[in-house]
């Protein structure tokens, strides 16, 4: 231990707010009843400092702490152990906190375990134990609840290194500690302890290994404890096994016959498992990951090599050169460079026909790296060990391999690579703001040795700057690309030469990475002069929402503006560049540029081989430019391309171009094709991506539930990930999809964790999505003034205005609740905004959004025209909710106007179209309607509010939500004095007094409907 840093106590528990409110959970229900927990998790992460915080928070009586042994005072009998918490107890709720309670020997575990589950004898009593996570939980205790603690989010751990060292922690070591502690607390703080405040500041390097064989032992205790020789040797060899494995397992076979190469005298079984390890069907696996590094850091020195050594000669024997390899390389007795073995590693991790995962790739070519003497190539094999780490899905083994390859000296195309790998780790997990300037320099350091790896770092900046709602920014990066290249007689390469007025794209205006423009963004990204907008327009159809530009509630694809017939859920899905590139996946040197392919003689010819990365440019600016006519070519080679590749990034770049040009049967077929691929190669970090393609394609095809189930995936596999920004991406979209059904907690849910990241990463167009679902939730309560409020902060002119492209989705929801709520002069600008965007023809559905619009504002005689116009559009267009939207609001203004038989069959229309595509919340506004014209639709009545008329039963539910009276008058198009006289009617019927006891009456009514429903389904 070298260490100086003294570490200070942490004074409060990070994160574990599950199982806190599990704790919590325990200790409130004492009011009623007793009750017990188990808490469970390996050596360090904080089972005993749960168990102190549950008896720090409980003031409600005494806790008593029990121990093992005699001398703790510990009872043999259950009986013994009651009569003992019936006299602490008194009369007083008693909290007992049995800590480390597997120590316990066996009777008393029994006594134990029989007393909790008899602890309602003894009073008032709430017991929590804790059991070791190491090892398989007692038979003792297997019967009693268990909450499990797993390792830290990295979000948690940051929070946790930034309490105990002042946030003095130099960045590139900040990576690393909290990638070597994988989560564990304990573990976490004892490297720091390791460390001395020169080394934590960055000042002076690491010692290697930073997590040693003392420091891992110091945390593991007395779990390390291993009976005999042979026992020793199995944990050894598995453990060692696990270091080139694919997973936290390895093969049951291949550790026995190491075995039998480690002493061919013996004769190794697997029978019976010390505690500490798990057997399943063929495989073996530690409990706990923690001690699975401590048994191999702390073993003998020779002994952990002849491991080593008797792997790989199995996996030789196997055919199996990667591990063996790997094995190889860990049997060495020095640390001194091997530049043979370091060749061959990279080699073979390079070699696309082995099979192998990126997490695999990656160790061998870190291995690599640390066998290599010359600095250049052992920075590119970090480079290369952190490309295979990010396309892993582990993010937080990259960073640390980035900051090993900054520390050697490396060329441009070197600093280049690994500057584009940090930035796709920060456009997924990161400030976008970050990504977009790391991607830019990426760009420049690779343009002239690699310049289709420029071009994908530039198209991912693009993404950064989308992300980050910089429109200006966003444009110029799409400008950006190699010059044209001229072509001899032959077609070979020839010498470039540069083009003033016409940039790589063909595009008028586009400049190439060192060109000079006439204006500069943050950080000198190049800006066009006058960038396309509605202020620059010089036709209507120039007036359009850049990218994702589509009707509301429809989708958007990151990088991409909205093209005929984009109706798709919103959200943002950034391909990364890496993959729209066609960027590496195995190998260990870049492929060649997208648009040419190696000649004779290596010499790369151009031709007509085409480059998708070029394409999808083209295709992206030209819509964010407002221009279709050369958008839809570029786009539509991507898509044709990809029915003939079956690599993950070709196919996820189909999926996004098939959405913009409004393909959405083929966006599906590429979307689940993507996904098989991406899961069959095992790219982790391309799985959330084909995840959210695939739930836009299914809401564009009205499939809300299996879009919305595409969306949970999405989301969990985002969070396992590491990528924390795509995961606020789908929870913007999940809100979205609430948004349209019943479930106003489930919509609050998810734009709260939306807002989270959003905010602190700077994702302007996650942010805007989520605060649009939370206004559409609103309008679909019938809360037309609360849905104003929030949507004029998104669409009206002002500093505060939502996310470029994203707040003239929501101009027909705003224009919806403005007219509600009685406020019709707040629209007139965003409208005629709105207007020129539909005439632009890009959007289907927009027209007749648009129709919709004017018909809420219009006076009578022209609304019933308008009405019928946009209904005539949506047949056009299709999609049920829209329509059904429109279908709602005709039906109101009919009712109002007393034309009750045309008004039934517009609400019959509007409700059968929002039951069909789940949008429960405004089914219920149809039904409420029907029932206002005497109508009685399907699921009509509700309990004891059945004695109401139809309108006194709206009026209830509106006050039982909260509405004030001038709220309903304003919802149901009638006067206060009206609502007024209404509810005095409903107090007297049902023999309440005030709103809070209507609110209760509701509410046990619709429980009781909803118990009732249940009951006949069973």
């Amino acid at each position: 231990m070298t260490g100086e840093t003294t570490v200070r106590t942490a004074v409060r528990i990070h994160g574990r707010s599950a199982q806190r409110e599990a704790v919590r959970a325990l200790l409130d229900g004492l009011r009623a009843r007793s009750g017990h927990l188990v808490v469970t998790g390996e050596p360090g992460l904080g089972r005993t400092a749960l168990l102190q915080w549950a008896a720090d928070s409980f003031r409600a009586g005494p806790v008593l702490r029990l121990g093992p042994g005699e001398d703790r005072g510990a009872p043999t009998t259950a009986g013994e152990l009651l009569t003992t918490l019936r006299k602490a107890a008194g009369e007083a709720p008693l909290l007992v906190c049995v800590d480390d309670a597997h120590l316990w020997d066996a009777p008393a575990r029994s006594a134990l375990s029989h007393a909790a589950e008899r602890l309602h004898t003894a009073g008032r009593v709430a017991m929590l134990l804790s059991v070791a996570g190491h090892r398989a939980v007692d038979p003792e205790f297997a019967r009693l609840p268990v909450v499990r603690l797993d390792p830290l989010a990295p979000s948690h751990a940051d929070a946790l290194l930034d309490e105990v060292t002042d946030g003095s922690t130099d960045p590139a070591v900040r990576e690393h500690l909290l990638a070597e502690a994988e989560g564990n607390p304990a573990l976490l703080l004892a490297l720091v302890r390791r460390l001395t405040p020169a080394e934590l500041r960055g000042l002076r390097p690491l010692p290697r290994p930073t997590a040693d064989a003392g420091t891992l032992a110091a945390v593991a205790g007395s779990a390390l404890t291993c009976p005999s020789a042979d026992a020793r040797d199995l944990l050894l060899t598995v453990a060692a096994a696990v270091r080139a494995a694919d997973g936290p397992d390895v093969d049951t076979r291949l550790v026995l016959d190491a075995l039998r190469h480690l002493d061919p005298a013996s004769a190794p079984t697997a029978n019976p498992l010390p505690d500490v390890l798990a057997g399943a069907g063929d495989r073996l696996r530690f409990h706990s990951p923690l001690l699975c590094r401590a048994v191999h850091a702390t073993a003998v020195p020779d002994r952990r090599r002849a491991a080593h050594r008797a792997l790989a000669d199995v996996l030789e024997t196997d055919g199996q050169p990667l591990p063996a390899l790997l094995h190889r390389s860990w049997s060495l007795s020095g640390p001194a460079p091997v530049a043979r073995l370091a060749d061959r590693l990279a080699a073979v991790a390079a070699d696309g026909t082995t099979p192998a995962s990126h997490g695999l790739r990656g160790t061998a070519y870190a291995r690599a790296a640390e066998l290599t003497a010359d600095a250049p190539v052992r920075a590119e094999r970090y480079t290369a060990a952190a490309e295979q780490a990010l396309l892993g899905g582990r993010p937080d083994r990259a960073r640390p391999l980035l900051a090993a390859a900054r520390d050697c000296a490396a060329p441009a195309v070197v600093r280049g690579r690994a500057e584009r790998v940090r930035g796709l780790a920060e456009l997924r997990d990161g400030p976008v703001g970050d990504a977009h300037q790391s991607l830019l320099l990426a760009a420049s350091l690779l343009a002239e040795d690699a310049p289709a790896e420029a071009a994908s770092a530039a198209l991912a900046a693009a993404d950064a700057a989308w992300a980050a709602g910089d429109l200006s920014s966003c444009l110029a990066t799409l400008s950006l690309g190699p010059a044209p290249v001229p072509r001899d007689a032959a077609g070979m390469l020839g010498p470039a030469a540069p083009d003033a007025a016409t940039g790589a794209d063909g595009l008028p205006g586009a400049v190439d990475l060192a060109g000079a423009v006439d204006g500069a963004g943050p950080g000198g990204v190049p800006v066009p002069t006058d960038p396309p907008g509605p202020r620059h327009a010089a036709d209507p159809r120039q007036a359009v929402a850049p990218r994702h530009a589509t009707a509301p509630g429809h989708a958007a694809v990151p990088g991409h503006a909205a093209v005929p017939g984009h109706a798709t859920a919103p959200g943002y899905a950034a391909v990364p560049s890496a993959v729209l590139a066609g960027g590496r996946t195995g190998g260990a040197t870049p492929r060649t540029d997208a648009g040419a392919r190696g000649g004779p003689g290596g010499t790369r010819v151009c031709g007509a081989v085409p480059d998708p990365v070029r394409d999808h440019r083209v295709g992206m600016r030209a819509l964010l430019e407002g221009r279709l006519d050369r958008a839809a070519p570029s786009l539509g080679q991507v898509v044709e391309r990809a029915r003939t590749d079956d690599r993950p990034e070709a196919l996820l770049r189909a999926a996004s171009a098939a959405l913009l040009l409004g393909n959405v049967d083929a966006a599906r077929r590429a979307g689940a094709r993507a996904l098989a691929a991406t899961r069959q190669s095992g790219s982790e970090a391309l799985v959330p991506q084909a995840l959210e393609y695939l739930a836009y394609a299914e809401l564009r095809a009205g499939r809300h539930p299996q879009a919305r189930a595409h969306a949970e995936e999405g989301l969990r596999t985002a969070l396992r990930a590491g990528q924390r920004n795509t995961a606020a991406h789908h929870q913007a979209v999940l809100a979205l999809a609430a948004s349209i059904e019943d479930e106003p907690a489930t919509v609050a849910r998810h734009v709260t964790a939306a807002l989270a990241t959003a905010r602190r990463h700077g994702l302007a167009q996650a942010a805007t999505l989520a605060e649009w679902a939370a206004a559409r939730a609103d309008l679909g309560r019938g809360r037309p003034q609360d849905a104003a409020d929030r949507l004029g902060l998104l669409v009206l002119p002002g500093p505060g205005r939502g996310h470029f492209a994203v707040w003239r989705l929501a101009v027909p929801c705003f224009v919806e609740a403005a007219a509600l709520a009685g406020r019709p002069e707040d629209t007139h600008e965003v409208l005629t905004d709105f207007a020129g965007w539909a005439a632009f023809g890009a959007d289907p559905q927009a027209a007749a959004q648009l129709a919709r619009c004017h018909a809420l504002l219009a006076p009578p005689d022209r609304a019933d025209d308008l009405y019928r116009r946009a209904l005539a559009r949506h047949d056009e267009a299709g999609g049920d909710f829209e329509r059904a939207r429109t279908a709602l609001q005709y039906g109101k203004w009919l009712r109002r106007r007393r034309r009750p038989r045309e008004a039934r069959g517009r609400l019959g229309t509007a409700l059968a179209g929002f039951d069909r595509c789940g949008a429960g919340v405004w089914a219920a506004q149809a039904r409420a309607e029907l029932r206002a014209l005497g109508a009685a639709p399907q699921g009509g009545g509700a309990g004891t509010l059945t004695g109401l008329t139809p309108q006194q039963l709206r009026i209830a539910r509106h006050v039982a939500e909260g509405a004030t009276n001038r709220e309903v008058a304003l919802t149901l198009a009638v006067s206060t004095r009206t609502v007024d006289y209404h509810l005095r009617k409903v107090f007297a019927v049902l023999g309440v007094r005030s709103r809070l006891e209507l609110a209760r009456m509701v509410e046990h009514a619709d429980r009781t409907r909803g118990d009732r429903r249940a009951g006949d389904r069973m």
